[in-house]
């Protein structure tokens, strides 16, 4: 039997379905090579074996029977963010300690509905506050990219790292990701997957911790465009929990794949050719935008004027909602508790010592703009900003653009502990500066792998789209797949 990990999602399906092998032998696989690897990649912070073979001898009766869901028998991993029922969810904080809740959140659920299996839980930035899962309670993920050459160890990105390096190094057949500024996208692209973050609204939120409650959303990381579109049809669905969501039929994403792009106008945005941009990026830009005119796409050059404040409207927008959200985490009811002289002093300590360094920094920002007298001078002035770049999508939009082309990161994957990225927090930031326009305007986008560095290193470009026309996202990213190839580590682990 050949390695069943590297199967891609529709490959196993198709697999299972045809009884080439069974959800429990798949499943044993995977756990197999985590046992044999998460030592060296730290994407799981929690493993869930047995459940793991209940949920595939399940899928396996389910199968025998012909009543099989859209993932029956598929094994994934879960971001450490989406509420699992008995199970670890801490948002990879100490705050968070042995926090096991008593409900599953909406997204997991609809997953397990469609006959997934659970392999554990995934590392992630803590709170997703980051942007190279460095930020973790459990310490970083180890991406399983090296540059050529090299074994120094480089980053996944963040803030969903471990879903991202589990996916690459065949870890799970798929993931579950969030995305608050990129934290899909940008580990998609440092490691060579393939990552979409729906329109806002497109998945519930309920269950799943929050950050920034304006900006999060739910999607996954996948091998290859096709399995992404199966995940996200499973994954999303309105929720009566979450008011949010927007109630409106899932279309089949699956059958998007291979649609032609033949007359599609692809927006070339002028803004997002940035200073410091490093000059492989702006080369398989290039090669992007070829390749998407010889398959039928008008290219056109666009201006999005407000998208050089994204960045700085970002970084007030989302730490306020976090220095709210976060509010709840005080000690009292669950998490952790380090002891004070009375209630205040609980509180205090409680947050001193469960609180990483990253997360501290960010609710005492958000804290600071939405305080007495710098609420309109910050806060408000960044929702205006945050108003003006989405009119500049819905203007373009209105022009006939159907899709944006840009690149999904200003580089390629760095090095742990970077010393010039730990001493500067703005400059780890700046990872950023080409997504985060997409969560602030609430609209869909996704990276997908263009090729390799002249380091060998992975190198992503993202697609923006229409709200809820993901559908004409899978199209467009497949033909790039399609020129571009599949990428996938040498194995040095």
């Amino acid at each position: 039997m050949t390695d069943l990990t590297a199967l891609t999602i529709a490959e196993a399906r198709d697999k299972l379905a045809a009884k080439d092998f069974t959800a429990r032998e798949l499943t044993d696989s995977y756990l197999s090579a985590i046992d044999a690897a998460n030592e060296t990649f730290n994407a799981y912070v929690a493993v869930t074996a047995d459940k793991a073979r209940d949920m595939a001898s399940a899928s396996d009766a389910r199968l025998a029977a012909g009543t099989g869901g859209a993932l029956e028998g598929i094994p994934l991993g879960i971001k450490d963010l989406f509420a699992t029922e008995g199970v670890h969810t801490q948002a990879c904080s100490h705050i968070l300690d042995k926090f096991e809740p008593r409900y599953e959140s909406t997204v997991t659920a609809n997953l397990w509905a469609d006959g997934a299996v659970m392999l554990g839980k995934l590392n992630m930035d803590e709170f997703a506050m980051g942007s190279s899962n460095e930020t973790s309670y459990y310490g970083p993920v180890v991406n399983p990219w090296r540059r050529q050459g090299s074994d120094m160890k480089l980053v996944p990105g963040g803030s969903s790292g471990g879903s991202a390096a589990a996916v690459a190094a065949r870890l799970c057949a798929g993931a579950t990701a969030t995305d608050t500024g990129g934290s899909i996208r940008q580990p998609a692209a440092f490691t060579g997957t393939v990552g979409i973050k729906p329109t806002y609204g497109r998945c519930s939120r309920w269950g799943t911790v929050a950050f920034a409650s304006s900006l999060d959303q739910a999607g996954p990381i996948a091998r290859d465009v096709r399995d992404a579109a199966i995940l996200l049809k499973s994954m999303a669905s309105v929720d009566p929990k979450d008011t949010t969501s927007v109630d409106r039929p899932v279309p089949d994403y699956e059958a998007a794949i291979g649609r032609s792009v033949k007359g599609l106008r692809i927006g070339i945005p002028r803004e997002y050719r940035v200073e410091g941009m490093a000059a492989e990026i702006e080369t398989f830009w290039q090669r992007g935008i070829a390749m998407l005119r010889e398959a039928g796409a008008e290219i056109v050059d666009v201006s999005l004027p407000h998208t050089k404040y994204a960045l700085p409207a970002y970084y007030i927008v989302a730490p306020a909602e976090a220095s709210s959200n976060l509010a709840r985490y005080d000690g009292v009811r669950y998490g952790l508790r380090v002891p004070g002289r009375d209630v205040a002093q609980m509180y205090e300590n409680t947050r001193a010592a469960g609180f990483g360094r990253e997360v501290k920094r960010r609710i005492m920002i958000g804290t600071y703009v939405l305080s007495a007298g710098y609420y309109d001078a910050y806060y408000l002035q960044a929702q205006k900003v945050r108003t003006l770049i989405k009119r500049d999508f819905e203007a373009a939009f209105a022009d006939g653009v159907d899709a944006f082309l840009t690149p999904a990161t200003p580089s390629a994957a760095f090095g742990i502990g970077d010393e010039d990225l730990a001493a500067d927090p703005v400059a780890m930031y700046l990872n950023d500066i080409f997504t985060v326009t997409v969560n602030m305007a609430g609209l869909p986008g996704i990276a997908v792998p263009a090729g390799l560095s002249a380091e060998g290193l992975p190198l992503g470009l993202q697609l923006i789209g229409r709200p809820f026309d993901e559908e004409t996202l899978f199209s467009t990213a497949s033909v790039i797949e399609k020129a571009a190839g599949r990428f996938e580590p040498e194995r040095w682990w």
